[in-house]
């Protein structure tokens, strides 16, 4: 059995179309029939579609702007850059306490923030946990409840005929007088 697949040219990448035939010669035990591909050009069109055209040209400018926006904004950082250099010199003795600081101060209260989280969660585990526990609580009481009234039925009959039992023999009693 022969298969033919027309592909069109175009949806085709150059690196699909140079390993294709390698991958074909490697796989070719695995595949069930030979399959041979032939490409189609569609239509004598060499060039690019008239759409293709007009979206370059429509972000050709876009892109231009953009790129010469960041240029800008990157002249702009190195020139900040360079004036602010003087002032953070002169400035440091104050400026490192107060960043130092500020980034304590930052730190605190991010770490008490993720303290308070933790605890949060540690007790809603353990409430959760609680209400567990507790729905199979009301059971498990009726349950030891029925297994004490029980016992102590069995332990008063057993009093009881030991009580009848001790009646029925003859004891010695003490009597004691006055």
């Amino acid at each position: 059995m022969q298969t033919t697949c027309q592909l069109p040219r175009q949806h085709l990448s150059p690196l699909f179309l140079s390993a294709f035939p390698l991958y074909l010669a490697h796989h070719s035990t695995t595949l069930p029939h030979k399959t041979h591909f032939t490409m189609v050009e569609q239509g004598e069109q060499n060039g690019p579609s008239a759409s293709k055209i007009l979206a370059v040209v429509a972000v050709l400018p876009v892109g231009g702007t953009l790129l010469l926006l960041s240029g800008l904004t990157f002249v702009g950082s190195l020139i900040g850059l360079a004036v602010a250099t003087p002032l953070f010199i002169i400035f440091s003795p104050v400026l490192v306490p107060a960043s130092i600081g500020i980034g304590l101060a930052v730190t605190g209260i991010l770490s008490s923030g993720a303290f308070g989280m933790t605890a949060l969660s540690s007790l809603s585990w353990f409430l959760n946990y609680i209400r567990q526990v507790t729905a199979g609580l009301p059971e498990y009481l009726q349950n030891l409840s029925d297994k004490l009234g029980q016992k102590t039925k069995e332990m008063g009959h057993e009093m009881q005929s030991q009580a009848h039992e001790d009646w029925a023999k003859p004891s010695k009693r003490i009597q004691i007088g006055l």
